[in-house]
């Protein structure tokens, strides 16, 4: 998307340093690390609640426990470098209306559902861990693209506007992640396939024609 700031941390320099231990990092690369874990760790509770009922009640054990284990990691990366994160707040279907109606009104189904919580969510973690690495991330993008992103999935709206579509592309492009995640841990996973399915076919879907 051409965000000023993208070059302030290398991220390879990070890794490498990571996993030497927390005290390896420069500050800079510390909060970065460790805002991404928090946001990592927050993430899963409220999405759970944009989608069914049976996957919320599914996954909420290992969703808290995972938060948990990663609140611990981002606490002792912080504290080697003498840095201070907070952890995002994301939406929740009781805080959002679309088109004037509740949030889940015109959705029905797994799978819209699961766009619809993508959509919001993934961006309002970009929004924070960009924050975090120093990336300047235009304001005026990041509502229009909630506000058309909230009518595109959940709402009446027919398209989404060339720079919407491009930065919804990229950010449904967690299909990679997830299949790396599933294949690195020998998970083989149905679940993770699943997510990784639906992904990725949104992520080409919204690919220029």
């Amino acid at each position: 998307m051409g965000f000023a700031g993208t070059d302030a941390l290398d991220g390879t320099r990070v890794v490498a340093d990571l996993r030497e231990g927390p005290s390896a990092l420069s500050p800079a690369a510390a909060r970065s690390v460790a805002a991404t874990l928090l946001a990592d760790g927050r993430f899963s509770e409220p999405y759970c609640e944009w989608l069914p009922t049976w996957y919320e009640l599914a996954l909420i054990a290992p969703v808290r426990y995972g938060e948990w284990r990663l609140r611990r990691v981002a606490g002792a990366v912080a504290e080697a470098a003498s840095v201070t994160v907070t952890a995002p707040r994301f939406s929740r279907p009781r805080d959002v209306t679309v088109d004037g109606e509740p949030a889940l009104a015109r959705v029905s189904g797994f799978g819209e559902r699961f766009l619809l919580a993508d959509a919001l969510l993934h961006l309002e973690w970009f929004e924070h861990v960009a924050a975090a690495d120093g990336i300047e991330v235009p304001t005026a993008l990041v509502e229009r693209t909630r506000a058309e992103s909230l009518s595109y999935y959940g709402g009446d709206r027919e398209r989404l506007s060339e720079p919407v579509r491009r930065f919804q592309r990229l950010l449904f492009a967690d299909d990679a992640w997830v299949r790396r995640v599933d294949e690195d841990y020998g998970l083989d996973s149905s679940l993770f396939g699943l997510w990784e399915r639906i992904l990725r076919a949104e992520r080409e879907r919204l690919a220029p024609a």
